[in-house]
């Protein structure tokens, strides 16, 4: 049986594992599973309704992080990982940052708010959003441009699962219509503009575009 995906193309949580399918040339089938309201069978994958998850033959897993590990040791080539333990404990805090400390403003906060709660009738909060971009963000990315540092990448030349973790957020709070200020923080800017230009990532972007330009009321 091939490798099954499931979750919407829009969760940051999902698109980073697209992305490192994508990367490691790992063939795969993708459901949809919609962040809300998920068929009573979804349970058995996601214990806890969360997506992404996968099934690789009998084997059933949850929680992108542990997802991406398990891809790594079990079908990836070269690793997103870095090559020594004090760079794979790095990939894993940032990407432990991305997904816990960052994923509440970028997503949660402005991408939920501007794009997906007037779908299901609910007025966005705008305090919520403006608390996200004035006071919550700005120290997020100082952190994050301070670990750049002159790199292209957080492990200097070679990509990792940081900066997909990183950028997945980036990109939804991009969706919202809301960007990386490039003259207050031009590494993570130009990290931005770095991993969106790879064809992991490129690949994918044109439809989640036209699904946000629909949900959004602009075609």
């Amino acid at each position: 049986m091939a490798l099954t995906l499931y979750g919407a193309i829009l969760s940051p949580y999902v698109r980073k594992i697209r992305i490192q399918l994508a990367e490691q040339q790992i063939e795969y089938e993708h459901k949809h599973i919609p962040p809300r309201d998920k068929p009573e069978w979804y349970t058995d994958i996601s214990p806890l309704g969360r997506i992404p998850a996968i099934q690789d033959g009998d084997f059933k897993l949850a929680d992108s992080a542990v997802i991406a590990q398990y891809l790594q040791e079990s079908r990836g080539g070269e690793s997103l990982y870095g090559s020594n333990a004090q760079q794979s404990a790095r990939v894993r805090w940032l990407e432990k940052y991305a997904d816990y400390e960052l994923a509440p403003y970028s997503t949660f906060s402005l991408f939920f708010q501007r794009v997906v709660a007037p779908n299901y009738g609910e007025k966005p909060d705008e305090a919520m959003m403006k608390a996200a971009l004035e006071q919550h963000l700005p120290p997020m990315f100082d952190y994050l441009e301070t670990e750049l540092g002159n790199g292209p990448y957080f492990l200097g030349q070679q990509f990792s699962m940081a900066d997909i973790a990183v950028c997945t957020q980036l990109i939804n709070m991009a969706h919202a219509g809301e960007l990386v200020d490039e003259y207050r923080w031009p590494g993570l800017s130009s990290l931005l503009s770095r991993v969106t230009s790879r064809s992991s990532v490129s690949a994918m972007l044109p439809v989640e575009h036209q699904m946000v330009a629909k949900l959004t009321g602009r075609i």
